[in-house]
């Protein structure tokens, strides 16, 4: 079941009193904190397939075991109250970069849906017939230099990070990160598409762009899910809204 705490949360992320309905033109993004109390973090884990809970036992640290298993609980939440079916019956498979979905010849498989989760905040985004990818990362200064953006980005957006202030480097440095990230979950091929092969913008405070062979067929939206956060989700085509929700237990 879906609960709601509607008072703590910032007007731009509301938290409805009812599931919003999903509409064909729509791309719902849903933010969460992963620092669960320790009973609903028992919960999720009841809703977890076997192989998910093995790979939660790989993390070495139990903070991370744990926002991983509290992702895998809010998708399974989510996934399930869209499908209007019970969290733990529901079958994930995984492509490359992890990106989950429901099995192909499944009769709701029109569902799409990604995730991604830095320092414990977490976002899930949600379309209906459409490809979507969705990446957040948690602003660091330490870990925008020079020599991982040469590695990384393309030359035309290591020029844009310098072109900076240095005030502003650390949140290029990210919308960036972010945005390259999500168009390339939204692809589906992980590490097969070369990170420096596409453009994205990075500017803070300007529109996002996309830059790459296939651009026409992509939409890129930045989002802020908290404080010192970005995010970008990506779906396909530019015929869709955006709706933004909090999810709180």
């Amino acid at each position: 079941m879906l609960r709601y705490l509607s008072m703590a949360v910032p007007e731009k992320w509301p938290a409805p009193s009812t599931l919003p309905v999903l509409q064909g033109d729509q791309v719902h993004v849903w933010r969460a904190s992963l620092d669960c109390e320790p009973s609903k973090l028992r919960n999720f884990e009841t809703t977890l397939s076997e192989d998910e809970m093995a790979r939660a036992a790989r993390f070495h640290f139990s903070r991370d075991r744990d926002h991983f298993a509290a992702g895998r609980g809010i998708l399974r939440t989510l996934l399930g109250a869209y499908l209007n079916k019970p969290p733990a019956s529901l079958k994930l498979v995984y492509g490359p970069k992890d990106k989950p979905a429901l099995p192909i010849g499944d009769p709701r498989a029109h569902l799409n849906f990604n995730l991604s989760h830095s320092h414990g905040v977490a976002v899930f985004a949600f379309t209906l017939g459409r490809e979507v990818g969705i990446d957040v990362e948690l602003i660091r200064p330490e870990f925008t230099g020079d020599e991982i953006a040469e590695r990384y980005f393309s030359p035309r957006e290591v020029a844009e990070l310098r072109a900076l202030p240095q005030d502003l480097r650390p949140e290029g440095f990210f919308n960036c990160w972010t945005r390259k990230e999500a168009y390339v979950k939204a692809r589906g091929e992980g590490l097969q598409i070369p990170l420096d092969s596409f453009d994205v913008s990075l500017t803070p405070g300007e529109p996002p762009k996309l830059k790459s062979a296939d651009s026409s067929r992509w939409s890129l939206r930045s989002l802020e899910p908290a404080p010192r956060y970005v995010a970008a989700v990506i779906a396909e085509r530019n015929d869709w809204q955006l709706w933004k929700w909090a999810w709180l237990p």
